[in-house]
């Protein structure tokens, strides 16, 4: 028996235990469905509305379907807050050949771009060369105050087909108040005769951008609406607190909550000229699609990036496709 069959039996039974005696998760049950029946993606293909794929926009002169797929589920990066287990598990579903059969059947999808960290580009371009596939890589880097073109020349050189520079990075470089590496890496990356583009979780970030001038080509921002259990009370939502101390009190936070203020959020964004790539838009899991796609999307995202496992991949972007033709007119209008 082979170590894959051996860890999905593991990985089986475990859950199946889990259920039989009660404590089980919505995740573990997810999970234990989709082993049970198993994946067969050919027949997931077939699942999809006869000859549709996702809309797409574009970034400069790069097409870019309107739903991305993200990169945290494929890198274990899950944001499960007190869930200790999950990033765990996701690695040991997520296997090499299972990363292959999401790619391929988010391209088949018409989602052609995945939002990934510049670390995970070489499985991505081994899934290229392995299946032929085309998808495009919008990578992030890490700029640092002694080093702005941190990863930006490797990156480019690995076929990333834009770069853009790292939320929390982003993030705490501004609260630093060093906003001038943003620029620099920005520049950095256009010489790589990329698309250049600033990622945040905080709204500070774009108003400093905008205040002083400077122009991405884009803006990865998070949004999403605050109406799930576990966003803790506004009045305790500190600036900047996404990525920094996480409390046992649910009352502050703990790796629940990405989009502070969503409603300041969409407000701002209407004065932003750049394309807008809307990521944590489900709270990591915590928003049903139907309402959180509809949400970032009427609310002005041109993009919306969603971590998604294989078996999501259709009815995910059947979801996109209804709420983007639903949608006549919006108080922000299309960037991209």
């Amino acid at each position: 028996m082979s170590d894959k069959l051996n860890r999905r039996g593991f990985l089986k039974g475990s859950l199946a235990a889990g259920a039989a005696s009660g404590f089980v998760s919505l995740e573990e049950k997810i999970l234990l469905a989709a082993m049970e029946k198993g994946i067969d993606v050919e027949k997931e293909k077939r699942k999809a509305k006869s000859g549709e794929k996702v809309p797409v926009g574009k970034i400069g002169d790069l097409k870019v379907s309107r739903l991305i797929l993200g990169g945290n589920l494929i890198g274990g990066w899950a944001h499960a807050r007190d869930l200790i287990y999950v990033s765990s598990l996701f690695k040991a579903y997520n296997t090499e050949e299972k990363i292959f059969e999401t790619l391929a059947l988010a391209e088949e999808q018409g989602i052609n771009a995945i939002v990934i960290d510049c670390n995970q580009l070489d499985v991505i371009n081994e899934y290229k060369k392995q299946t032929g596939g085309k998808i495009q890589a919008i990578a992030s880097v890490k700029p640092r105050d002694d080093n702005p073109k941190a990863d930006i020349d490797e990156t480019a050189g690995k076929g990333a087909a834009t770069v853009y520079l790292h939320g929390a990075v982003c993030d705490f470089t501004v609260q630093r108040g060093r906003i001038d590496v943003l620029e620099k890496a920005l520049e950095h990356i256009r010489k790589n005769k990329l698309l250049a583009g600033i990622g945040c979780h905080s709204l500070y970030v774009p108003m400093e951008v905008e205040e002083v001038g400077i122009k991405p080509d884009y803006y990865v921002k998070t949004l999403h609406h605050d109406k799930y259990w576990s966003a803790h009370p506004r009045e305790n939502r500190k600036p900047f607190s996404v990525d920094a101390e996480r409390y046992a009190d649910h009352n502050e936070f703990h790796d629940n909550i990405y989009c502070l203020k969503p409603e300041e959020t969409i407000e701002f964004m209407k004065k932003v000229k750049a394309p807008w790539i809307a990521f944590k838009t489900l709270a990591a899991g915590a928003i049903d699609p139907r309402t959180g796609f509809k949400y970032a999307f009427e609310n002005g995202a041109d993009f919306i990036t969603v971590g998604m496992f294989d078996f999501q991949i259709v009815a995910d972007a059947d979801i996109a496709r209804d709420v983007l033709a639903g949608i006549k007119e919006r108080p922000r209008p299309w960037k991209a």
